[in-house]
């Protein structure tokens, strides 16, 4: 009976030791997104002033950081726990390939493991406040 507590202690720790040092696995990318034609040309109705800017990184860090970090590195808590990237918004590669609108969409619509947020960003002051919050993280 000691033999086996001390096999069973042994491999606990085993187990738990490769666990810990497991290195996390490349996330993949998600799929390109199908935005709706309306929501590519949508305008951006607030432009990133001061105030609209820090109402932005109030509402980042309340909905978005989670997941996609302090600095939109996708490196957030929440992040390893997603079936795919969060993505960097740092990158200007892709700041560049999406339009206001379909930020806006992907913000606020979602798809996957990004949800909806319709119910928690109200208005479109407070959506395009994250769009150009989102904006100000690009490198």
């Amino acid at each position: 009976m000691k033999n086996r507590v001390i096999y069973l202690v042994i491999l606990a720790f085993g187990l738990t030791a490769l666990w810990a040092f497991t290195p996390p696995q490349e996330k993949k990318k998600g799929g390109p997104w199908n935005v709706p034609t309306e929501y590519k040309a949508k305008e951006n109705t607030f432009k990133g002033d001061a105030d609209n800017l820090k109402l932005g990184k109030t509402l980042y860090a309340k909905h978005c950081r989670s997941c996609h970090g302090n600095a939109g590195l996708g490196d957030g808590p929440k992040a390893k726990n997603l079936d795919t990237s969060a993505g960097d918004f740092s990158d200007a590669t892709w700041q560049d390939s999406v339009t206001d609108g379909e930020l806006y969409y992907m913000s606020v619509i979602g798809r996957d493991d990004m949800p909806n947020y319709e119910d928690k960003l109200l208005d479109d002051e407070e959506r395009w406040a994250v769009v150009n919050y989102v904006r100000s993280l690009k490198k």
